[in-house]
């Protein structure tokens, strides 16, 4: 075992690494496993098995890249133009998500005696679907334009409402600090766009094809930015994403299709540093037997609850039959990034046991793995097929 650990410890180790994540996930996936699961299941094994790479700096960086990428291309995906084409049903969506979200956190503060905060962080890693991460897997799963473009714009609008609610819970110790918090944070969103302009003005004329290196770097500088202020990388990450596709008509480089596929590369690529470093970082106590136990318990509570509550939205909205929202609905169920974050924060933050850390992460893993089987969509190649168009029809589809 010393020897095994020598040898990853030394620069070879990186070698195996890179091996590991970038060929062993390829390989699974004609079994339907996601990447990301494979590359978590990866560092587990490093971490709780043989106690490797679960405090390399290194490892820590790429996997902050990692997570900053599925964040900034989740971003750069919001089209403000489709949200409000579709607004009251991602409104009468939003509502129903705050209604979850207040019914989870009551029965856990009933049944397990957590203060409001803790209750309130585990149900937004309950129910709160990875929009970087079913984005980045959309193309593979077999849907319709139509149906990709409502799990697009759904996932998007919660993402939203879930990141404004994970600052909020954040920040919440102390009405000082929220509102401290919030000054600085407007204050960061709003030199955002000039900075961008001022780039765009003064430096990209006389610096050809270097938007990409720009964009992820302000990607990078926000998300430290916000993780002082306690709401992790993904708030900066996102904000950036947003800023430059809003501003895609006055500066068209910051958004083109061009660089939004760059973005898409690079946080493919990075994506599983971060999940493999989230695995090493668990102690072996979290995947205790009861903490499986508890994981596949609200497997079987939570995904019947989520499924249900999209099928009687979009009947009532829409008049849809049950099969066809099957289909917009299983695809929004993985929560594995989301659910990571929330759960090393909870762990580390609020000191939550790894019992339930442990639970949280089983649930992460199986709602992760559900949608390629469910959905029975053939074994991927080792590229990923890019994300179809999705459409952005006019009017919602209204009731028959």
């Amino acid at each position: 075992m010393d020897t095994i650990r020598g040898i990853i410890g030394s620069e070879l180790g990186y070698v195996f690494l890179l091996f590991g994540l970038f060929v062993v996930p390829r390989v699974l996936q004609r079994w339907r496993v996601p990447t990301a699961i494979s590359s978590f299941a990866l560092g587990v094994g490093a971490g709780s098995g043989l106690g490797v790479f679960n405090h390399d700096q290194t490892l820590h960086l790429l996997a902050t890249f990692g997570i900053v990428g599925l964040f900034l291309f989740a971003g750069l995906e919001v089209v403000v133009s489709d949200l409000r084409r579709s607004a009251s049903i991602l409104a009468q969506h939003l509502a129903v998500r705050v209604a979850m979200l207040a019914v989870v956190a009551g029965v856990l503060s009933y049944s397990l005696g957590l203060d409001t905060r803790q209750t309130a962080l585990i149900s937004l890693a309950l129910l709160i679907p990875s929009t970087g991460f079913i984005l980045d897997s959309l193309g593979s799963l077999g849907l319709t334009n139509e149906e990709a473009y409502w799990v697009k714009t759904k996932a998007i609008a919660t993402e939203l409402l879930a990141l404004i609610m994970l600052f909020v819970v954040m920040q919440s110790s102390s009405a000082t600090r929220l509102a401290g918090a919030s000054v600085v944070l407007v204050a960061l969103i709003a030199i955002i766009p000039p900075i961008f302009r001022l780039f765009a003005q003064a430096v990209a004329p006389w610096a050809p094809k270097s938007e990409f290196a720009f964009l992820v770097m302000m990607a990078i500088v926000v998300a430290y930015a916000t993780r002082q202020l306690g709401a992790y990388y993904l708030v900066g990450a996102f904000v950036v994403g947003i800023a430059a596709q809003r501003l895609r008509e006055d500066l068209p480089a910051e958004a083109s299709e061009r660089l939004m596929h760059a973005v898409e590369v690079f946080a493919s690529f990075f994506a599983p540093f971060y999940f493999f470093a989230a695995g090493a970082e668990l102690p072996a106590e979290v995947f205790s037997p009861r903490a499986l136990l508890y994981g596949l318990l609200l497997t079987a509570t939570v995904i019947p609850f989520r499924l249900g509550a999209v099928f009687l939205q979009r009947y009532l909205a829409l008049g849809e039959h049950p099969r066809v929202s099957m289909r917009i609905a299983v695809p929004m169920l993985p929560t594995l990034v989301f659910t990571l974050v929330l759960a090393g924060i909870l762990r580390a933050e609020f000191g939550l046991s790894d019992t339930y850390v442990g639970a949280l992460v089983v649930y992460a893993v199986l709602n992760t793995t559900f949608p390629g089987f469910f959905l029975r969509t053939p074994a991927p190649e080792y590229d990923t097929p890019s994300l179809p168009e999705p459409i952005t029809p006019e009017q919602p589809p209204r009731r028959s």
